[in-house]
């Protein structure tokens, strides 16, 4: 794409030169219009001047000599010298009643015949001459009056006002494009500014903007600037703390399964190797489940993307999520009890967070119930929101320990946890809108319940 510079001045300079060429085309036109009126006008002026000489009270004779003085003067005339170049181009003749010449210039064209219709007419004579000319009759003294003048000499008039026009004009749009380039060089300096500020920062500098002063056009796209670099800042924060994390809680299963390796491999008999061989894959399963925990972390970190809301039947959704767990709680000895109503639970959620979340309040549960335990699932609406709730029949929390259930990495009572999976509904619930609640049962167990927005579908 062409600079900013570059398309502002070929826009300014197009429409500039196109407004010249319509000011130069009307110019010419009202210049042809106002030279032909006024010569057509000088024209009859001069007619109606001959007629009043053509008209003094003499004799016949002194009228003859009158017109042999005419004939003389005129003929004697040199433009070059005396005169002026155009009076060859301009003529006059006058006929008697019978057709005979009076008075005429040297210039003036031959005709055949005395020309008949009175005013203005365009003619042209045996040289293949263009003349404007004006004929006036005289009823008084019976002569007609004719003057002329050949076409050439408003052509040439027009020419020069045209040259004198339209020069000054070019000259004047080139200086004025120039004086344009610069103002626009000008204008846009503070955009050139922010150009090389930008250019000159390190490659690794996520720092906001502060440049002043700044036009208010720019203020917006250094707003937008500093808020890409801030959420630049935070992914790449996530990713140092996930990296973090993940090094940090690889280390020792790492290191635990080395040592049962090792024991592998010193086993002195069947027994000591078998059992060797368990706590190896034991820790393996607890390895790979701190690594699925972690990528759902990282994947449901909240503000790297927007929840994906669809019309789902919550009821459905939660009843296939536990299809899916009861052979896993049934392989524990636990039972599973879903309580819900009959009627659909349509809702505008997102149906891969809420069986993630499922998920993981189910494992919580599992892993703290005893055997042959019962955890029961519960989903109701009240007060525009979901509540669906995971309980157990297990030891509960204390009080001190509640709020510290959501950090990372924090792992209550259970070796074989990551201590992610609250922490992981916790993000979903954020992300959903809704919250996690924890609350001790009366009757002994744990309540986990996470409350979902009751977002209703628009209505047709």
């Amino acid at each position: 794409m062409t600079s900013i510079r570059r398309r502002t001045l070929t826009l300014i300079i197009g429409l500039m030169l196109a407004g010249l060429a319509v000011i130069s085309v009307l110019n010419l036109h009202d210049s042809n219009h106002e030279i032909a009126e006024v010569y057509d006008a000088q024209l009859a002026q001069n007619a109606r001047l001959l007629q009043g000489v053509m008209r003094m009270p003499m004799a016949s004779q002194e009228h003859a000599d009158l017109y042999q003085a005419f004939n003389k003067a005129l003929g004697e005339a040199v433009p070059r010298v005396d005169g002026h170049p155009y009076e060859s181009k301009i003529a006059f003749q006058v006929w008697n009643r019978q057709g005979e010449v009076l008075v005429h210039t040297a210039s003036a064209p031959a005709f055949t015949a005395p020309p008949t219709k009175p005013g203005f007419s365009d003619v042209v004579d045996l040289n293949n001459r263009h003349w404007r000319a004006f004929l006036l009759e005289d009823k008084q003294t019976d002569l007609r009056i004719w003057v002329g003048e050949r076409d050439d000499v408003r052509a040439d008039l027009v020419d020069r006002i045209v040259r004198h026009t339209l020069w000054p004009n070019v000259l004047g749009s080139l200086m004025l494009a120039a004086m344009v380039w610069l103002a626009i060089g000008w204008g846009l300096k503070p955009l050139a500014d922010m150009a090389a500020t930008l250019r000159a920062r390190h490659s690794g500098s996520l720092q906001p903007l502060h440049l002043t002063p700044l036009p208010s056009e720019l203020e917006p796209m250094q707003a937008a600037l500093n808020r890409m670099l801030a959420q630049i800042q935070e992914v790449l924060g996530r990713e140092r703390r996930f990296i973090a994390d993940a090094a940090h809680e690889m280390r020792t299963p790492l290191a635990v399964l080395r040592v049962h390796a090792q024991n592998l491999l010193e086993a002195g008999t069947e027994d000591e190797r078998r059992e060797s061989l368990a706590f190896l894959i034991s820790g393996v399963d607890r390895t790979s489940r701190l690594v699925n925990q972690l990528l759902t972390m990282a994947r449901l970190e909240p503000d790297t993307q927007p929840a994906t809301l669809r019309l789902i039947d919550l009821t459905e959704a939660v009843r296939d999520s536990l299809v899916q767990l009861s052979p896993w709680l049934l392989s524990k000895n636990l039972e599973l009890v879903f309580d819900v109503s009959d009627r659909p639970c349509i809702v505008a959620t997102d149906a891969a967070a809420i069986d993630i979340a499922l998920n993981n309040l189910i494992t919580n549960a599992a892993n703290f119930s005893p055997e042959h335990g019962v955890i029961t699932v519960r989903l109701s609406q009240a007060e525009g929101f979901y509540h669906l709730s995971v309980e157990d029949q297990g030891p509960g929390i204390e009080e001190a320990d509640r709020t510290r259930l959501f950090e990372r990495f924090y792992s209550r009572g259970n070796a074989q946890g990551a201590g992610l999976g609250l922490t992981i509904v916790n993000t979903i619930a954020t992300r959903l809108g809704g919250r996690i609640t924890l609350v001790n049962r009366p009757e002994g167990g744990l309540r986990a319940t996470l409350t979902i927005p009751n977002t209703q579908p628009p209505e047709a």
